[in-house]
């Protein structure tokens, strides 16, 4: 995997680029929709394609490890032949959804972490080894280390235990990736994740950790998990001081589209998250004029366009009347509208920061688009 640096802002940190992966180029600032279990909700392949023009997509190995099992994948011939999409993949570790099973008698230990499937109660081991294994028989371009992710209000003490704890599983994971080779004949790319809860130093142990390795690419773990906005903020900053210029940094589970284009102005270049889909299943619609509940009444008798700025084609389809009935009673086609026009609108906003990243007005256009999508219309 190689990245190229192609623009940098002169008056931010914000940069733009390209990710070269066997499975194709991801141009950076990216957003990654989620499909957890091997699928984007609600949302087909052809449409991820070819309406909203994703570059990559995520997976998730807790979950694919559980249903349908790394069987069932490696017979397939990896994850992309299993579900058809054949542009690049990443997969979280899991390590998160493990972490936060501490109610069903998850216990950690230096080995790794035993759990109970949130499916069955039947009991599995996560070790920094099998994790690269499971992704390996997933076949993602980027697999993700295994970490800890602690709580975000952990005292010093345990974050700092549990930062050691994950340095060392760190290791581990890059011994074992390296010690083994990609089973479908592509090349694929280890990104160490970066701890350390709101604590300066232990978010920069953990990057120059992380850095000593030598990676293709680097994640920042742990954050929006409750801190303040600008907490978070301050831990990127932190961080990326630390990390390679010429390595692609990617944020974890972040955000909303004003964490995004703040992040990007930090030097951030990839960002995945839920919220575009599970906030459209619940009828919120981001757009760059602000957020629109279409349950709301106001909308009932509205004929107009979805998004008449919009660049998908539910945007001009369907009218928000129409969409707002379809919500209300509950039908699929509405989380379908919703999930397609809200995953297009986080691609166009980072392609339209990356635009504006060339042309050298980035940090203006950055503000004046921030005040935009944090109205409620």
């Amino acid at each position: 995997m190689n990245y190229t640096l192609l623009a940098k802002d002169k008056y931010s940190s914000a940069r733009c680029g390209v990710l070269s992966t066997d499975h194709g180029d991801i141009k950076t600032p990216i957003f990654m929709p989620v499909g957890t279990v091997g699928t984007v909700k609600s949302v087909h392949t052809r449409e991820l394609k070819n309406d909203i023009n994703a570059d990559i997509i995520l997976g998730n190995t807790y979950h694919l490890y559980l249903r349908p099992g790394t069987e069932i994948i490696n017979l397939a011939g990896g994850l992309h032949k299993f579900n058809g999409w054949d542009r690049p993949i990443l997969t979280d570790s899991g390590g998160f959804q493990v972490f936060s099973l501490s109610d069903t008698g998850r216990k950690i230990t230096e080995k790794g972490v035993t759990f109970r499937s949130h499916i069955d109660g039947s009991k599995h081991l996560f070790t920094p080894e099998n994790v690269m294994d499971i992704q390996r028989n997933i076949g993602a371009d980027i697999i993700m280390a295994f970490d800890e992710c602690p709580p975000g209000n952990s005292n010093y003490d345990y974050a700092k235990k549990s930062l050691e704890r994950t340095m060392r599983w760190l290791d581990r994971c890059a011994t074992r990736f390296d010690t083994t080779e990609s089973l479908y004949g592509y090349n694929q790319s280890l990104f160490p994740i970066i701890q350390g809860c709101t604590y300066k130093d232990l978010r920069i142990r953990s990057a120059q950790h992380a850095v000593s390795l030598d990676r293709d690419g680097y994640a920042i773990g742990g954050l929006a998990v409750g801190e303040p906005a600008e907490d978070m903020y301050e831990m990127i900053e932190v961080v990326n001081s630390v990390l390679p210029k010429d390595k692609p940094r990617y944020l974890m589970g972040v955000g909303t589209p004003e964490n995004i284009l703040e992040s990007i102005a930090l030097g951030v270049d990839m960002f995945d998250c839920v919220m575009p889909t599970r906030n459209g299943r619940n009828g919120m619609l981001f757009t760059s004029e602000g957020t629109v509940n279409i349950k709301n009444k106001k909308w009932d008798r509205d004929f107009s366009p979805v998004d008449p700025a919009g660049i998908s084609f539910v945007d001009t389809d369907y009218s928000k009347a129409y969409l707002r009935h379809l919500i209300k009673t509950n039908e699929l086609l509405g989380l379908q509208i919703c999930s397609i026009h809200n995953l297009a609108f986080y691609l166009w906003l980072v392609r339209e920061a990356r635009l504006h990243i060339t042309a050298g007005d980035f940090l203006s256009w950055k503000n004046i688009m921030i005040q935009k999508v944090t109205r409620r219309l």
